[in-house]
Parts: structure tokens; sequence; C-alpha cells
């Protein structure tokens, strides 16, 4: 399977270094990616708000988001993925006992506007563009968070599209979130590479019928889920050494 240089979907988050890897046949270009990888460098500090308790508050908080996320898709009872969001940090503060502020609650909300990238993210973007493959988002997030995150972040621009599955009123691992890039690009999936930072995303997407790139910055496992990627590595930079392999 080659990634040919059209489109090129991407999702990610967290650092480290570490070797890329290919497995099957390989690469293929046109990109998808997913708004992770790109944009999210790090969870809210939440130190501040709950003494002690910060480091569980995040993961409670990040956890329950994407189980609301899921139950909502699976049960036809949407809520875009800001309501998601706050409703699984007033769960998070309730199970910990604490009292968060209407006012911190919605400071803890507005740091989803201003995630920066991560380090290796804009020169890396630069040299996929140079080598004439399109570049997408397709994201969870809403345009309002997204068109955030790029404007903080200095990528305006950078992107032939940037979708949000809003648009269906669903969310990834749903088929009809990546059928979102089939269509705007106007490609078999098949032509269309897919870059994430979430193993899930990857399965999903890989279930869909996508060559995938994990960019697996925690380095994880991978879920158990019958698929794997078909190049793996820990930066957007091994993705390009993945592509010129």
């Amino acid at each position: 399977m080659e990634i040919t240089r059209r489109a090129l979907l991407q999702a990610g988050s967290p650092a480290g270094e570490r070797g890329a890897s290919s497995s099957g046949e390989s690469r293929r270009s046109h990109s998808t990616l997913s708004r992770s990888l790109i944009l999210v460098r790090s969870l809210p500090r939440l130190r501040n708000y709950s003494p002690g308790k910060g480091a569980e508050l995040s993961s409670v908080w990040r956890t329950r988001q994407f189980e609301y996320q899921w139950l909502r898709a699976l049960s036809h009872r949407y809520a875009d993925f800001w309501q998601a969001t706050e409703d699984a940090l007033v769960f998070a503060a309730k199970s910990l006992k604490l009292d968060l502020t209407r006012a911190q609650r919605d400071q803890l909300m507005g740091m989803y506007l201003v995630l920066p990238t991560w380090p290796d993210v804009p020169q890396a973007l630069g040299s996929l563009r140079q080598r004439g493959i399109r570049l997408a988002i397709l994201s969870n997030a809403t345009l309002n968070i997204l068109n955030g995150g790029l404007h903080k972040s200095g990528l305006q621009g950078m992107f032939e599209h940037v979708l949000s599955t809003d648009q269906i009123k669903s969310y990834k691992p749903d088929p009809r979130a990546y059928q979102l890039a089939v269509d705007a690009f106007q490609l078999r999936r098949e032509e269309i590479g897919f870059v994430a930072f979430g193993g899930w995303d990857v399965a999903g997407a890989k279930a869909f019928g996508f060559p995938t790139f994990w960019v697996n910055r925690q380095q994880v496992p991978p879920e158990e889920l019958g698929v794997s990627a078909d190049g793996t590595g820990t930066t957007l930079n091994e993705l390009l050494k993945f592509l010129e392999g």
C-alpha cells in the first residue's frame, strides 16, 4: 500500500523520540491530520484549581470527555465537543468533590481555544506541503475550537480543508466521520493517508480503509482492535522519513 502525494489526514499529541517503523506494504500520499497531533500539546495544568488533585482531575476529565462523545454518538443524543467536554469537566470535579466556580470552569474550557502546537509540527507541515501533499484536519472538535487553535499556532492557510465531525452530529470513529475526508478531497479512501495521535483513531481510520500512520508520542501499546497502523513513530519528523522510505 503506497501513500501517494495528494492528501494526508493527521491526529496527534504528547512528545517522545523513537525510530519510525512501517508494517505491511508502505507509503501513500493524500493527508488528513487529526487535531490532537497538530494542536494539542498538553492538557491544561489544573494544579491551581485542585491543589493535590490536578493530575487526577485531568485524567478523569479526559477519560469522561471521550466516553461522553462515544456514548452520545451510540445513543444518537448528540452534543457537540464543547458541551461534551464541559459536561465531562463537571462530572470530574464532582467525582473528586471539587467545587469549581463558574469562572474557573470557563477559564479551563477557554484553554481549549489557545492550546499550543508540538514543536515539530510547523516545520513538518511545511515539508509536507513542499512535497505537494494536500493537507486537511479531521477532528471531533468544533470549527470554533479548531480555528482558534490554528490562529494561536499561526497555521492558518496551511490546510486545504478543516473538517469537524460536528457537521454530521457524531464523532470518530463513526465511519461517517472519516467519509468527510473522502468527500472533501474527492478521492478514494485508499488514496488518503491518515495520521493520528490516538490509537483508537488509528484503529477507526484503518478499519474505514485509510492507510494510516500513528504518531505515538506517548509510546503506549496499540489498541487490541484487530487492525494496526501501516507505520509508526513518535513525531511528525518520523512521518517524513516514512514517506521517503
